[in-house]
């Protein structure tokens, strides 16, 4: 918490290049991935038109700052099973400023 409540969303911004390989900011514009558009708060597996893999769709809750800082940390913990194929991002100041990114983009 107190990480994320000193995150930086320009840094943030830089991060998501990496993130743009396969989402979009756009809302329903679902790439390799789902759209990230409100990701921040959102309920999991609720992207209309996109098809989560089992693992992901079964999950309950929602994409809270601690989830999103989780299941990037290492998606393939988080979610056994998921189809992102993403390393994971080790570094907390990183995922929290992603995550404000995000969230200030969202709408």
């Amino acid at each position: 918490a107190e990480v994320y409540a000193a995150a930086d969303a320009g840094a943030g911004e830089r991060l998501f290049r990496a993130c743009s390989a396969c989402h979009k900011l756009e809302d329903g514009a679902n790439g390799v991935g789902p759209h990230l558009h409100n990701i921040v708060g959102r309920v999991k597996a609720e992207v209309d038109g996109f098809a989560y893999s089992e693992a992901l769709g079964g999950m309950e809750g929602d994409w809270s700052a601690e989830n999103l800082s989780a299941f990037l940390l290492n998606p393939t913990d988080y979610v056994p099973g998921t189809k992102m194929s993403y390393r994971g991002m080790a570094d907390v100041e990183d995922r929290a400023n992603l995550i404000a990114y995000l969230e200030s983009v969202g709408g």
